[in-house]
């Protein structure tokens, strides 16, 4: 097949997972068609299967904001003409899904049929879906697309409350390449980060007030006062100063890591002994699945599509929302036995086999074959 994928080319969840399908289609055989507004930035290797087509938006002083939908349905329409793409993957239902469905009407007219599977993977659902002015393009977009999946049981809940949904929406988990967690880094390695007896916490995330960094560094603060410890905090968000300002009233700034966005996750995660994830809400929790294919138990809240991932006494622990006190007590009960740890360990890579990136692709072809049978007959 030749599939058009459009997404986010940032470092958010959604772009990393539409561009880590995208390669892993390629190796299948698939030909892969990135098409977005700047090259994704896992997307390392073009190839004669995996391509990238830029959308460029002119700037007119006429736009006060330049219309980014007008241009992607533009050059979708193109790329679909002129490389004979059979089916569009969208990520996002506003804007990509919209712009889809915009190009599809337009290649109709010229007699040219191409499908789209949208993917909803949050924040276009429980923060800007739901917002009353979004509301009608939100529906309107799922309702107009082929086939929709959600990256969790809990998101597709989510939008079915929300929205007045008449499509099926298919629950395909987010996946992980573990064969890119095979490490064979060295002990030095990890003396760059820590002292032999330090253990190493680790929390990644955009450090927006959704992902509860605060809460990340009064839990490592609690952790910290009772065993040798460091927190690699990975990411850049607007909460920035705010960390910083608590690491230094709670006199820890020199204990706290700031590695700002990194392109070595694994290798911090590798030598990570307990990942944080306190979110307010998580649609799916991809940052934990990492930390998991790494061999890092979890600490996390119960929210969102967080317990479909981490499990219960088994990869980590659960706990309510702001709960930082459970979330101290279970950290500890994990950290302070190394024979736990070693368990805790080997049990969270058990559970992102899961989530292995070979038991979800196919899904995803299924839903590709299953979408232009359909239109075929319609």
């Amino acid at each position: 097949m030749k599939i058009g994928i459009v997404c986010y080319p940032t470092f958010g969840g959604s772009g990393v997972v539409a561009t880590e399908l995208g390669l892993e289609l390629s190796k299948r055989g698939h030909e892969i068609h990135f098409i977005t507004y700047s090259q994704p930035v896992r997307l390392e290797l073009l190839s004669n299967h995996v391509h990238y087509h830029e959308v460029n938006v002119p700037e007119y002083p006429l736009f006060h904001y330049q219309p980014y939908e007008l241009a992607l349905s533009s050059k979708l329409v193109d790329m679909v003409k002129l490389h004979q793409i059979d089916i569009l993957h969208v990520h996002y239902a506003i804007p990509h899904a919209y712009a889809a469905y915009m190009a599809k009407k337009m290649l109709l007219e010229e007699g040219i049929h191409v499908p789209i599977v949208t993917t909803l993977h949050g924040t276009d659902i429980t923060l800007v879906g739901s917002h009353p002015f979004y509301k009608p393009a939100v529906t309107f977009s799922i309702n107009k697309s082929d086939s929709v999946t959600a990256v969790s049981q809990s998101l597709k809940d989510d939008t079915l409350r929300l929205f007045n949904i008449k499509n099926d929406i298919h629950v395909v988990p987010n996946f992980i390449d573990l064969e890119k967690y095979k490490f064979s880094f060295t002990d030095c390695q990890r003396a760059m980060m820590a002292e032999e007896n330090e253990k190493i916490i680790t929390h990644v995330s955009n450090l927006r007030p959704v992902k509860r960094v605060l809460d990340v560094i009064r839990i490592f603060n609690n952790i910290q006062k009772e065993i040798p410890a460091k927190l690699m905090l990975i990411g850049e968000g607007p909460e920035r100063e705010k960390i910083v300002a608590l690491c230094k009233k709670l006199n820890i700034y020199d204990k706290v890591v700031f590695l700002g966005k990194s392109n070595e996750i694994d290798k911090i995660l590798c030598f990570s002994d307990l990942f944080l994830l306190p979110s307010q809400t998580e649609s799916f929790g991809l940052a934990a699945l990492e930390a998991m294919a790494s061999g890092v138990p979890v600490i996390s809240s119960n929210t969102g599509g967080i317990p479909e991932v981490n499990e219960q006494g088994y990869s980590g622990f659960l706990s309510n929302v702001g709960d930082i006190a459970e979330m101290t007590k279970n950290a500890l009960y994990i950290l302070k036995s190394e024979e736990r740890l070693k368990t805790f360990k080997a049990q969270a890579r058990q559970q992102a086999q899961k989530f292995n990136v070979h038991k979800i692709v196919p899904i995803y072809e299924k839903i590709y074959q299953d979408t232009l049978e359909k239109c075929l007959i319609s």
